[in-house]
């Protein structure tokens, strides 16, 4: 692993830290002496930071490279080769914030024929092509709601985290999204507008919602990725 990629790892934990509660500009600014400005930009990806910087924050939050190293899958627990098509079923918070899916993180596998998803197009911003690709869901009857007939109870959800543009995977067929909103994943249809991300269900008895952006912030941050498949239990 590169400086470049270890940066960009640091980035990631230090938002995912955010994310959850357990941490905050202000807080980390006061850890390490930097401005909550320089920091606002480095977690922005709007200035890189120095190794002394690094270092700093790496022991302000008691880190080690180590732990921002990818983690290495137990040898049979899932392919390298995502062509081979067993996809990691993971938490919802996992799905939203890991890169790398570690292999204590997966609930159970999902098995889709060899080559499923080898012609599966990606259209991912620059960071988010350093993360693993496919990972699966399942849905909570509270979050179905919203989304059915298409989403039932307890169906589980394909999620291509190298698709998160707002351009149309097929022509004149709106795609389903995995969404961060706040710290939680919902899936809707998605569409931007005037600095919002608006978030349309299907069930037409639920209400759209409304994401106002930062203006530092694009659509590309909250598409967690497109909902590539969705296995509802018959």
């Amino acid at each position: 692993m590169n400086f470049t990629q270890m940066h960009e790892r640091l980035r990631l934990e230090l938002l995912r830290r955010i994310q959850r509660g357990t941490l905050s500009v202000s807080l980390l600014a006061r850890q390490t002496g930097f401005g909550q400005a320089h920091i606002s930009n480095f977690l922005r990806s709007r200035r890189q930071l120095s190794l002394e910087a690094m270092d700093r924050i790496l022991a302000a939050q008691r880190l080690t490279v180590d732990e921002l190293l990818p983690a290495l899958p137990k040898s049979g627990f899932w392919p390298e080769d995502e062509s081979a098509g067993a996809v990691p079923v993971v938490s919802h918070t996992t799905a939203l914030f890991e890169p790398v899916i570690r292999p204590s993180a997966v609930q159970l596998m999902l098995h889709l024929p060899p080559g499923a998803l080898h012609t599966v197009r990606a259209r991912a911003t620059n960071v988010r092509r350093a993360w693993q690709r496919f990972v699966a869901i399942r849905v909570s009857p509270a979050d179905a709601l919203p989304m059915e007939p298409l989403v039932l109870p307890e169906a589980i959800a394909l999620i291509d985290r190298h698709y998160n543009s707002l351009l149309p995977y097929r022509p004149n067929r709106p795609n389903l999204y995995a969404v961060r909103h706040g710290a939680h994943l919902t899936l809707r249809y998605a569409e931007f507008q005037s600095s919002r991300l608006i978030l349309r269900p299907q069930n037409i008895a639920f209400p759209v919602e409304l994401l106002v952006m930062d203006p530092e912030e694009s659509p590309s941050d909250l598409l967690t990725g497109r909902v590539a498949l969705i296995l509802n239990e018959i």
